[in-house]
């Protein structure tokens, strides 16, 4: 009895840890001109990086994911922290 609840105990373990795999998809697809990689979540498409053969990478985002992407140029979020020094000792 303490083998088959042991038994069960260890596959409901290994469910969830599958259930909690947070690696996400990279699906990278070449072209002529350009190489598209497409970024999925637990089988949602949530970012799409596009890159040029000639220019700079670029980025579409589903921020909400409502299927409506946006472009951003870069993964910078625009964030600046404050870095004024108020003291030395």
């Amino acid at each position: 009895m303490r083998i088959l609840t042991l038994l069960v105990l260890l596959f409901i373990g290994l469910n969830v840890h599958a259930e909690t795999d947070t690696t996400p998809e990279v699906t990278i697809t070449p072209q002529s001109d350009t190489l598209i990689e497409e970024y999925r979540s637990h089988g949602k498409l949530y970012m799409i990086k596009i890159t040029p053969k000639y220019g700079a990478p670029y980025y579409l985002i589903d921020d909400r994911g409502d299927g409506k992407f946006a472009r951003q140029d870069n993964l910078d979020s625009g964030l600046r922290v404050p870095q004024w020094i108020i003291k030395t000792f």
